[in-house]
């Protein structure tokens, strides 16, 4: 079996300080790639002046190992920050191949402390910084006519309490993948997304009984999340618009499904309440790849 290897391929890996991304940004460069570190050095909550500690020891374990890396220390919820981990990478290393959005905050509160501007907080840091490093990295990729963007989304957009600032968020970075991988192809660029799952801060912060943090802690090490990573990173990820749950070991597709329902020209409120099983009939699913291909489907069925 041949290794993946990202021999003169640079990486640019945000929230790479601490956590998942800093497993990320050393798997890449123990497989050859120049790995641009970034990271704001605050809370996890995206509090506190930040720092440059993070970033730093990173790049300072990469080198030491024989590695190539450089830190970036802007907070990608800015244009500035953003473009300056992009930027790092071409002033350091000339190019950039593969960029892993993986910087995020986490506020858990029940909803009746949620708030705007909780919320906005997280869309700042998830969907705007994602799609604002995406921005800064596309020029490049496009003139390259190749690009591998890997975003990150969590089981969370699916509900779970004291969710409702982080899970609209990262639903938000789920559908942004979506689109921008359908612009991604005729550029020789695939945009896929990542959900992970492992002991990292955020874990930690969640309400879990001791018992079953322990047990979690266990099974769902960081290092058994960046082969997802690495794979949808790498040249030879053929696939596009996808999203691979990566934990303990186990990857597995996140898709969204439609069925066949019923039409009825006389739709009224009484056949949605009475024929309610036919709506939520989960034996006929089909997978939706995504809007476009379900409009061209229709059109042909005309």
């Amino acid at each position: 079996m041949t290794a993946l290897s990202f021999e003169d391929q640079v990486v640019v890996v945000t929230g790479a300080g601490r956590g998942l991304g800093r497993e990320y940004a050393l798997a890449f460069a123990e497989r050859g790639a120049a790995v641009v570190v970034n990271d704001v050095g605050t809370t996890l909550l995206g509090e506190g002046p930040g720092g440059t500690e993070p970033s730093d020891a990173v790049v300072e374990e990469i080198a030491a190992a024989g590695g190539r890396a450089v830190a970036s220390y802007g907070s990608v919820a800015t244009p500035e920050g953003a473009a300056g981990a992009v930027e790092a990478a071409l002033s350091s290393f000339g190019r950039v191949d593969t960029v892993v959005n993986n910087a995020g905050i986490l506020h858990m509160v029940p909803f009746d402390e949620a708030s705007p501007e909780g919320l906005w907080r997280h869309l700042e840091v998830h969907v705007l910084g994602t799609m604002m490093v995406c921005q800064a990295a596309w020029p490049h990729m496009v003139r390259q006519r190749y690009g591998r963007i890997v975003n990150t989304i969590s089981g969370g957009m699916f509900g779970l309490p004291g969710l409702t600032e982080y899970g609209p968020a990262k639903g938000g970075v789920f559908a942004f993948t979506r689109s921008l991988a359908l612009e991604a192809v005729e550029h020789g660029i695939r945009v896929n997304a990542v959900a992970p799952q492992a002991a990292t801060r955020m874990l930690k912060a969640s309400a879990l009984a001791p018992e079953l943090r322990e047990r979690l802690d266990a099974l769902m090490k960081t290092s058994l999340v960046a082969p997802g990573v690495l794979y949808l990173g790498h040249p030879s990820c053929a696939v596009n618009g996808e999203t691979l749950a990566v934990s303990g070991g186990k990857v597995c597709r996140i898709g969204l499904t439609y069925n066949d329902g019923f039409t009825d020209p006389a739709l009224t409120p009484e056949m949605v309440r009475d024929r309610i099983g036919e709506v939520l009939d989960e034996s006929t699913a089909t997978h939706w790849t995504s809007a476009v291909s379900r409009y061209e489907t229709r059109a042909s069925e005309a």
